[in-house]
């Protein structure tokens, strides 16, 4: 019987044994020092197991300052296209844009993000669209904690303005309310960098009031 789990043992590659690596040690540092990478995915819709991720786009948050140098763009090679969606992303299926597999984009951005927390708007559909590419190459799901942007700026509201909060807050409706610039919108990278502003001015509301702790990022 010990022999057949042995031999029924999943084998993962190389890269995933690397990135789970990072998970071992990990220790919680001060939020000022520490790194974050906000990122964002565009897709050919919302249907996580119908659908698929077109690009990536992620950057680095190091010490309170956002790290555009070090940037990641990836753009994905898919069979699945919706051409009614292009009007939102910008990407064709035939266009000029280097594309690769979801194997070496998946490799490329677990080795840019490590262990570090991830920062999106609207993390929950961020996150089950790369879960889900992760699954369909015989993948675990990702181990990193994800933070909220929209559900942090509900936090950052005083108490007297509780009232007038929104259930759901757009990205667009974040840059009007925080005076964030549109730059680059509807792409993966452009909307990657927009939260890491915003992000950032959350941040700096909470401090104000608060000695930051992780918990009260992540819940």
């Amino acid at each position: 019987m010990l022999n057949w789990f042995k031999n029924n043992k999943k084998e993962y590659p190389d890269f995933w044994l690397d990135y789970l690596n990072h998970f071992k040690s990990k220790k919680r540092t001060d939020i000022k020092t520490t790194r974050f990478v906000a990122f964002d995915t565009e897709t050919t819709g919302f249907n996580k197991k119908e659908d698929r991720i077109l690009s990536i786009g992620a950057v680095s948050i190091i010490g309170k300052t956002i790290k555009v140098n070090q940037s990641l763009e990836i753009y994905i090679e898919q069979d699945i296209f919706k051409p009614e969606t292009v009007k939102i992303h910008g990407i064709l299926k035939h266009g000029s844009l280097e594309k690769i597999s979801e194997l070496e984009a998946i490799k490329l951005f677990l080795a840019y993000i490590k262990d570090s927390d991830l920062v999106a708007h609207h993390a929950g559909f961020d996150k089950n669209m790369i879960n889900e590419m992760l699954l369909r190459n015989n993948l675990g799901k990702l181990k990193n904690k994800f933070i909220d942007t929209g559900h942090l700026y509900n936090k950052s509201k005083h108490i007297i303005y509780r009232d007038n909060l929104k259930e759901h807050y757009s990205l667009d409706d974040l840059c009007e309310e925080l005076n964030v610039a549109k730059t680059d919108r509807h792409t993966a990278t452009g909307d990657a960098l927009i939260t890491a502003v915003i992000f950032l001015k959350i941040l700096s509301r909470l401090d104000k009031r608060k000695n930051l702790e992780w918990d009260y990022l992540l819940k």
